[in-house]
C-alpha cells in the first residue's frame, strides 16, 4: 500500500485562495478576495471551519457533499465546555487552598500502668491549631493557639504570625505568642544565593524579659540533600549542624546540637517501599536522652495515612499510633512500662508486628483486591457499553460511505488499482488469533472491527490510499476504538496491479 505524502488531490480548495495546506486561520483570511465569489466563499467556509476543513483535507468534497462526518459523534461542545468547568472548579480549588491553608495536631498521651492501676488510661492530652491565610500578594497572616491538660493541670496559648515578602529574595515575620512561653519576636530571611539562604531571628520572652537571638543558614548540596547551621544566644544558647536528603525511595535526616544544658544527636532514616508503604527508624542520643524508634506506616487513601511506631528508650517503652489526613495530625503515644525487661521489650515490638502483618495478609490485602476487582469491573461495564456505543455509530457512519466505496472498489478493480479485500482494526492478539476455531468468537469480535468499506472509500482515483497524518485512526469516518487504552493494530489484504497482498 502507498501513502500520499504530497498528492495534488483534495487541494484545489487552497489552490483557489492561492494559500498551502498549513496555512493559518489568519492567511485564510487575508487571502479573501472578491473574483470567482460564489466558488471562492464555498472555499472560504470551508477552510475557516476547523471540522470542516479536517472532513475536506481527509475524504475531499465528495466527504463534504456526502453529510460525512469526522468519526463518531463525540458532541464537542458539550466535552469543551464540561472540561473547561472542571478546570474552572480545579483553579478556584487551588486559590482557596491557597489563601486559606488550615493544620493542627492532636496528641492524646496514653498510659497503660495508670490504667492498671486503676487512675484511668488518660495521661496528658493537647491540641494545637492554625489557620494560614494569604490576605494579599505580598502578606501572609497565621494564627493559632495551644491547650494542654496533664493531670489536674491545664495550660493555653495562642500565637500571631504575620509574614511580609520584601522582595524576590527576602521576607520579614513578626510573632507573637500570649500564655505558655508568650514571647513576641522578629525575623528575617534573605535567599544569598541560587543555592544558600540565611534567617536571623530576635524574641523577647514576656514571662521573665530574656532575650534570645537566633541565625541559621541553609545551603543546597545537591538536587537532593541541604545542609544547615544554627546559633541560638540566650538563656539556653546552643549551636546545631543538620543535614537532609530526600530522593524517590529514600528520605534521611540529621542533627547534632550542643548547648549550655545539654547535648545531643538525633537522625531519621524513611524508606519507601511501595506508593503506599514505608518503614521508619529513628533514634535520639545525648546527656538527657537514648531512645530508638522503629515502625512503618501506610497510605490508606488519596489524602490519609496512618502510622505504628514502637519506642525504647531510658524514659520507657511505647507504642505509638499516628494518623495524618491532609495538614491534620492524630498523635497516640500509649505508655506501656518504665522499667527495661528484655523479655517484654521483646514481646512488645513483635505483637504488634505479628498483629499487623497478620491483618495485613488476612483482612487488608483481600479487601482491597476485592475493592480492585470490584473497581476493575466496574471499568470495564463502563468501558464495554462506550464500544458498543462507539462501534454502532462507526457501523451507522460506514452506511454513508457504502455506495462511494463500492463505486471506487469496482472502478479500482477494472483498472487493477488498489482493492482492499479485508480490513481489520483492533487488539493484535485477537488479531492474531481471529482465525483459530478455538478461540472464543464474541470475546475477539468485542476487541477487533471491521473497516474494509472506510478504507476503500479512502482510496484516491490513482490507487493510493491517504492515511491523514493528523487524525488518529479512531478518528477515522467508519473506525472506532474497540478495546480503549490497549494497542491497536490494523492488518488489511488487498490486490494491487493483479497481486495479491496482505500486511503482517
Amino acid at each position: 500500500m502507498k501513502k500520499e505524502e504530497d498528492g495534488t488531490s483534495n487541494r484545489e480548495l487552497y489552490a483557489l485562495l492561492h494559500v498551502s495546506p498549513e496555512a493559518s486561520d489568519e492567511e485564510i483570511r487575508k487571502a479573501y478576495p472578491t473574483e470567482n465569489f460564489q466558488r471562492i466563499c464555498q472555499a472560504y467556509e470551508i477552510l475557516s471551519d476547523e471540522t470542516k476543513r479536517q472532513i475536506y483535507d481527509i475524504y475531499g468534497m465528495e466527504g463534504l457533499t456526502s453529510g460525512l462526518e469526522l468519526g463518531p459523534k463525540l458532541n464537542k461542545a458539550e466535552e469543551v465546555k464540561e472540561e473547561l468547568e472542571r478546570l474552572r472548579r480545579r483553579r478556584e480549588e487551588e486559590k482557596t487552598s491557597a489563601q486559606f491553608q488550615p493544620s493542627g495536631v492532636i496528641l492524646a498521651q496514653l498510659s497503660v500502668p495508670s490504667f492498671l492501676a486503676g487512675h484511668g488510661i488518660m495521661r496528658a492530652m493537647s491540641m494545637n491549631s492554625e489557620i494560614q491565610s494569604q490576605i494579599s500578594k505580598n502578606n501572609v497572616v497565621a494564627v493559632g493557639g495551644t491547650l494542654a491538660v496533664k493531670g489536674n493541670n491545664g495550660d493555653a496559648a495562642a500565637n500571631a504570625v504575620f509574614r511580609h515578602q520584601l522582595s524576590s529574595v527576602s521576607s520579614i515575620e513578626i510573632m507573637a505568642s500570649a500564655g505558655l512561653h508568650g514571647l513576641i519576636g522578629l525575623q528575617t530571611t534573605r535567599q544569598l544565593s541560587r543555592h544558600a539562604s540565611a534567617t536571623m531571628g530576635l524574641a523577647i520572652s514576656l514571662r521573665d524579659g530574656s532575650i534570645n537571638l537566633s541565625n541559621s543558614w541553609n545551603r543546597q548540596l545537591s538536587t537532593t540533600s541541604n545542609g544547615s547551621i544554627e546559633l541560638i544566644l540566650g538563656s539556653d544558647s546552643s549551636v546545631a549542624v543538620g543535614w537532609r536528603k530526600k530522593e524517590q525511595k529514600m528520605a534521611a535526616a540529621g542533627e547534632i546540637r550542643i548547648g549550655t544544658s545539654a547535648i545531643g544527636a538525633v537522625a531519621r532514616y524513611t524508606r519507601r517501599f511501595s506508593s503506599k508503604s514505608h518503614g521508619r527508624i529513628s533514634g535520639k542520643l545525648g546527656s538527657g536522652a537514648l531512645e530508638l524508634e522503629i515502625g512503618g506506616g501506610r497510605k490508606i487513601s488519596n489524602f490519609s495515612t496512618v502510622r505504628m511506631l514502637y519506642t525504647i528508650g531510658i524514659q520507657g517503652i511505647y507504642w505509638k499510633l499516628e494518623l495524618h489526613r491532609g495538614a491534620q495530625k492524630l498523635v497516640v503515644p500509649i505508655f506501656l512500662t518504665r522499667h527495661f525487661n528484655l523479655g517484654f521489650a521483646t514481646g512488645a515490638f513483635l505483637i504488634p508486628t505479628s498483629l499487623y502483618l497478620m491483618l495485613k495478609s488476612l483482612v487488608f490485602k483481600p479487601y482491597y483486591r476485592k475493592r480492585e476487582k470490584e473497581q476493575a469491573l466496574e471499568n470495564m461495564e463502563q468501558t464495554r457499553a462506550q464500544v458498543q456505543e462507539a462501534k454502532a455509530a462507526a457501523e451507522k457512519a460506514q452506511q454513508l460511505l457504502q455506495n462511494v466505496a463500492n463505486r471506487k472498489r469496482n472502478k479500482q478493480s477494472e483498472m487493477g488499482g488498489l482493492v482492499i479485500i479485508e480490513a481489520v482494526y483492533g487488539s493484535p492478539n485477537a488479531l492474531k488469533s481471529i482465525n483459530n476455531p478455538e478461540e472464543k468468537k464474541d470475546e475477539l469480535a468485542s476487541q477487533i472491527m471491521d473497516v474494509t468499506l472506510p478504507l476503500n472509500f479512502l482510496v484516491t482515483d490513482s490507487g493510493q490510499l491517504k492515511l491523514h497524518e493528523g487524525v488518529k485512526k479512531s478518528g477515522i469516518m467508519g473506525f472506532c476504538d474497540p478495546c480503549p487504552d490497549e494497542t491497536k493494530k490494523l492488518y488489511v489484504k488487498y490486490t494491487y496491479g493483479g497481486n495479491r497482498y496482505e500486511t503482517p
